[in-house]
């Protein structure tokens, strides 16, 4: 009886002041929201992050550490060490523990963006975010010597079309002056965003990547020796190396044994990564930014429920009427004092529904807008249980900010000294 008294006069109490406390609702369900978004954010870009790439079990490089192999094969950042002859992939390639491999050759760009000599496998078997295939949005993928498909983010940035001409730049730099002018490259295909570093790279066959240097001599183009398309029909660009290799293996169990076997490769000196691990760890590195970023927002929640209670002590005085009328009636300090702990850890409840609901919103419209300009793949998905203990703790700590105000609304009606009766 007593609970359901004090949630009818705690509800009437806030319909009373709704105007000022609509506005103090509105900052605590902004505050709310960008809590929730952020952790949210977190929560959807470390998986995007971390399944960049998804359904390799290795990456196969020359010897470096597993950060710098992950950071020029998967994110396009930096350089390889060195390069893996040919020989070396077409052994792996014949040993039957693996079910498929995915040739990588890097060193050229485009107007910034990393150029990918690979082939049909790529397309074939490459994953990302959970197991989902690459598709192309109109047009094929290569087939003769210099077709080129590009990525999402490179057709959107640039305003490219399937059937334009591009002439692709020698070295990895987002600047270059030594163009590959002899050997335009034709536009066959655009594939779908995905959110990803393919988004950002434009992809060529292996045998356009030898054809496009050919009479390139330490970086510099001779004279008469550079060949035309006209001229590259019909010759043999089988590569003398590759970069890297994206590996599936057909019995996972094999994944480790194989891993060890290719480091201690003896034709020359190999690393083979899990890129799953390499991607936590890389990860783990950048963590406490975002964590930092959610420690600011958890303070501006904090700040809001600091105005909430102020503006209860503000009120405070104007109720001391109130205060008295109900303990005449016969209400005890402890009932009065409850009232400022319903009233505001109402407040918290409503703020956080209508913080889901603005989020939800939100989030529908602008993840189209995040992945089409930002490669920023996020889904409208249930909460997690990290998210909704995040959620929980609002109106938590909107009951211990209240605790203040209700000690002093406490204090003052015993000074009043009604129905003792009633306070015992």
């Amino acid at each position: 009886m007593k609970a359901r008294l004090a949630m009818t006069l705690a509800l009437a109490s806030l319909w009373h002041r709704k105007k000022v406390l609509t506005l103090v609702c509105l900052t605590l369900t902004l505050s709310v929201s960008l809590l929730l978004g952020i952790q949210y954010l977190r929560t959807e870009v470390k998986h995007s992050f971390t399944s960049t790439i998804s359904g390799t079990d290795l990456i196969v490089g020359a010897r470096s550490g597993q950060l710098n192999l992950l950071l020029y094969t998967v994110f396009h950042i930096g350089d390889a060490t060195n390069n893996i002859r040919w020989s070396t992939y077409q052994s792996l390639k014949n040993d039957a523990r693996l079910e498929w491999l995915i040739p990588i050759s890097l060193g050229d760009s485009y107007r910034g963006n990393r150029v990918v000599a690979t082939d049909e496998n790529f397309l074939k078997y490459f994953r990302y975010g959970r197991g989902l295939p690459l598709e192309l949005t109109e047009g094929r993928w290569f087939e003769d010597v210099f077709d080129v498909v590009l990525g999402a983010g490179v057709a959107r940035s640039l305003g490219h079309q399937v059937g334009e001409q591009i002439v692709l730049s020698h070295g990895g730099g987002r600047t270059s002056f030594s163009n590959h002018e002899d050997t335009p490259f034709m536009v066959t295909g655009i594939l779908e965003p995905t959110g990803t570093p393919v988004d950002q790279a434009v992809y060529i066959g292996l045998d356009g990547m030898e054809a496009m240097h050919v009479g390139w001599e330490s970086g510099v183009a001779i004279p008469g020796r550079t060949i035309t398309p006209e001229q590259a029909e019909g010759r043999d660009f089988t590569p003398d190396a590759i970069t890297a290799a994206f590996v599936g293996i057909e019995q996972q169990v094999l994944t480790f044994r194989i891993q060890r076997e290719i480091n201690q490769f003896a034709g020359e000196p190999l690393s083979a990564i899990l890129p799953g691990v390499a991607l936590s760890e890389l990860w783990r590195l950048m963590g406490q930014f975002e964590r930092a970023l959610l420690g600011i927002t958890g303070f501006v929640v904090i700040t809001s429920l600091i105005g909430l209670v102020a503006v209860l002590l503000t009120l405070q005085a104007q109720r001391a009427h109130e205060i008295a009328v109900l303990r005449a009636t016969g209400a005890s300090p402890a009932l009065i004092a409850s009232l400022y702990i319903l009233e505001c850890v109402a407040l918290a409840l409503v703020a956080c529904v209508m913080a889901l609901a603005v989020g939800m919103a939100g989030l529908s419209l602008a993840s189209p807008w995040l992945l089409a300009n930002y490669g920023l793949q996020i889904t409208l998905r249930p909460l997690t249980a990290a998210e909704w203990a995040l959620l929980a703790s609002v109106p938590v700590a909107a009951f211990a900010v209240a605790l203040i105000p209700a000690f002093n609304t406490w204090r003052q009606s015993r000074r009043l000294g009604f129905g003792e009766a009633g306070d015992q």
